[in-house]
């Protein structure tokens, strides 16, 4: 007997309880009781049809007419499904699509499937991750978790244009067939092939990938290809170890012809309290050693290698620790595998404890030195470093209050110790006038107390301090007045803000006290305006004195400027402690100011001045620029220092640079870039540099291709360095980055 019902059925029961016969539960029971308990209210079907067809004898359900069924997150879609109740077995025909849970769509002609839609068999399959990525099959099966695919080919890349015209993909991987294993969340391909750009390239026996379930699993990532003057030809090809959801092992061999082999490695791991790594290189080479100047003295063989290590936990809601560890065998061995182009490594351990209105640090930090310079001379090693800051609002003048403790021990192996103790007192109130103004009171007290030994071993007096004991007692007051004017400007606005400052501190000892944090002292913008205009504790700016200066912003509907002016005067007649050509020298201060323009996003300009004060010299000169967009852009940096200083102080040496760097995309995918650093200091400008006006730092060029599923650029860089016997020369960086493979 057969029924045929024109409807069109949505429910929440299961499928086909809309139709007459026995309740799908109770003949599922008997047949299967755990697909009776997966078929069970639990587990419902929404669906719906334009028509319904059901035997009753042979117990067989066909719907058709734009039939959409969902089930447990999984949707599917056809022009005609047939339900055979004896067999479990759904048959869906006609334009089928599948969605899954994940947002995967599988395409087909044919789709065969339980009623629990766990299993199944496709024929013709299309899979559209949801990644993006396509998979195509002759045939798909799913079974018992497991999918195999047979004469398949994946992808990740678009398939047709713009205009919906079909192309080759930019990569592809096929294969006899592919097994998706869901215990170790791993792809298996058997007898596969890499495809570029439609050209059969390689065979990828073996090939597996995780399947981006869990985190992903161990096996190869991409190489990389390297040529450089030392090393000849580089290839390195990692391997990640997965050893737990929370820890993970890369090993990376590099192969070189003109070196021996070195190994890399790279541990990660995350903890309940925070995450840690470690990477460390090794290998065995020879070196040239050199002295402090720049003589090559030996060769010398051996073991080399780097270790650095950082990591961060967060003991409780207050409290962390933070570490950073980096150490090297000798000076150039970074340099010579292009590992880093640091000169100076740092090592610190931290202990912080931030609140609301508290924070305590109780650092060390320890250094080595990699310049040329550095050979032989003392490197310290900082240790305690303690700085612990309270603050709290005023209940009588309505201000702020800050408490600051701070201590200091600076040890060296050969050379000046120093150790240093202060605590400080500050208040602050802001308040706004009748006219709009703003006036910032300030109030500051200090008590330091100082140890120095070994100071004759201070090859710069001025830095010296007096051996043993000292101490002071510091004082300041200072008020500062804003006024800003705001009015329309072009169709848009401006603000006009002048600013007048005064400060005033009995005379303070300095010259007396060593000097460790407070050496790169220069009048900039930044600190025109602050309270000590040294950088750090050591040195202390007393004496009264003015500072007025100016600052200009105007908004347009797509230009924004923003500009500060300002100079500084001193009343008394005191001998000033700053270094000359620092523009603090004399009574009146040189002139700075910073200029910020930016246009759209077409246009970003940064400029930073200081004029001389008696004939508008320029004694600093910077500027940052980048012109474009996104895609085609150039950037623009140049800097020069003529401030004439004292050739012992090396932290206030005269510099002159420019940096250039450009990228032009001249195809929908292709794009050539480059940039080069060139020293213009001259002998005049600094008698110790090796410039001589004109001296390449870096240059880089490069072509580059990018599109939506791969990268592959080709890049030379060329490194002048004079610092030392050893020359990095020339090198070239072949890069590739398949995306979506494996996520």
């Amino acid at each position: 007997m057969v029924k045929t019902l024109s409807l069109f059925c949505r429910t929440t029961l299961p499928l086909l309880l809309c139709a007459p016969g026995v309740a799908l539960a109770q003949e599922q029971e008997r047949k299967d009781p755990l697909a009776a308990a997966i078929s069970d209210s639990d587990a419902p079907v929404d669906f719906s049809a334009d028509q319904l067809t059901y035997d009753t004898r042979a117990e067989v359900v066909t719907v058709s007419g734009d039939v959409r069924m969902v089930r447990e997150g999984n949707n599917l879609r056809a022009e005609r499904v047939v339900w055979d109740r004896n067999s479990g077995q759904v048959r869906a025909e006609g334009n089928v699509r599948l969605i899954n849970p994940g947002g995967d769509i599988a395409y087909g002609d044919t789709i065969v499937l339980t009623d629990t839609f766990r299993d199944a068999v496709v024929e013709n399959l299309l899979v559209v991750l949801e990644d993006g990525g396509r998979l195509v099959a002759a045939r798909g099966e799913r079974k018992n978790g497991y999918t195999t695919l047979s004469r398949a080919a994946y992808t990740p890349c678009a398939v047709i244009d713009e205009h919906g015209c079909p192309k080759d993909p930019s990569w592809k991987i096929t294969a006899v067939r592919v097994v998706h294993d869901p215990v170790k969340h791993r792809i298996r391909y058997e007898g596969a092939s890499f495809s570029l750009f439609g050209l059969p390239l390689v065979g990828l026996p073996g090939l597996s990938h995780p399947d981006g379930n869990e985190g992903g699993g161990s096996g190869f990532l991409v190489p990389s290809v390297r040529i450089s003057r030392q090393n000849g030809l580089e290839v390195s090809a990692p391997y990640y170890f997965k050893l737990a959801p929370n820890r993970d092992l890369t090993v990376e061999p590099h192969l070189f012809t003109g070196a021996l082999p070195m190994l890399e490695g790279h541990y990660r791991h995350l903890t309940g309290l925070g995450a840690y790594q470690v990477r460390g290189y090794v290998t065995k080479s020879s070196r040239t050693i050199v002295d402090p100047l720049g003589v090559a003295l030996r060769e010398k063989s051996g073991i080399r290698g780097y270790l650095e290590a950082n990591g961060r936990f967060q003991l409780n809601p207050l409290w962390s620790v933070t570490a950073v560890g980096r150490r090297v065998t000798d000076r150039t061995f970074l340099s010579r595998y292009d590992i880093s182009r640091d000169d100076r490594l740092r090592s610190m351990i931290e202990a912080e404890r931030i609140s609301e209105d508290s924070y305590i640090s109780i650092a060390a930090w320890a250094f080595q030195g990699l310049r040329l310079s550095d050979v032989g001379r003392p490197q310290p090693i900082a240790f305690p470093a303690v700085d612990a800051r309270w603050r709290f609002a005023d209940p009588f003048l309505k201000g702020r209050v800050e408490l600051q403790a701070n201590s200091l021990s600076i040890i060296r192996t050969e050379g000046q110790d120093t150790q240093r103790a202060f605590a400080s007192a500050r208040w602050d109130r802001h308040s706004i006038t009748g006219l709009g103004q703003e006036l910032i009171l300030t109030g500051y007290a200090r008590g330091d107390l100082y140890h120095a030994s070994d100071t004759d071993l201070n090859t710069i007096p001025l830095y010296r301090g007096t051996e043993g004991w000292s101490a002071r007692a510091i004082g300041a007051v200072a008020a500062e007045l804003r006024w800003p004017f705001i009015g329309d400007f072009m169709g848009g606005t401006h603000r006009l803000t002048p600013r007048l400052q005064v400060v005033a501190s009995p005379p303070t000892p300095n010259i007396e006290i060593p000097n460790e944090d407070a050496r790169a002292i220069e009048l900039e913008d930044s600190n025109l305006f602050a309270l000590n205009r040294f950088p750090g504790y050591d040195r202390w700016e007393d004496g009264t004195r003015i500072t007025y200066g100016v600052d200009w912003a105007v908004d347009l509907p797509r230009i924004s400027l923003r500009t500060t002016v300002g100079q500084s005067y001193r009343l008394d007649r005191q001998p000033s402690i700053f270094p000359e050509g620092t523009g603090l020298a004399a009574r009146y201060s040189d002139i700075v100011g910073r200029t910020t323009l930016r246009f759209s996003r077409k246009l970003s300009l940064v400029h930073r001045f200081r004029l001389d004060k008696d004939n508008a010299a320029i004694r600093r000169n910077e500027i940052d620029a980048v012109i474009g967009g996104r895609q085609t852009y150039a950037t623009i940096g140049y800097l020069r220092l003529d401030r004439d200083n004292d050739l012992l102080l090396e932290d206030l040496r005269d510099r002159e640079e420019l940096r250039v760097g450009a990228r032009v995309r001249f195809a929908k995918y292709w794009s050539v870039f480059g940039s080069t650093v060139i020293d213009l200091t001259s002998t005049r400008e600094d008698p110790f540099t090796r410039a001589g006006g004109f001296q390449p730092v870096r240059d880089r060029f490069g072509i580059a291709y990018d599109d939506d599923c791969i990268e592959i650029g080709v890049t030379w860089r060329r490194d002048y360095d004079q610092s030392d016997a050893f020359r990095r020369g020339s090198s070239f960086l072949l890069r590739v980055a398949l995306k979506n493979l494996g996520r």
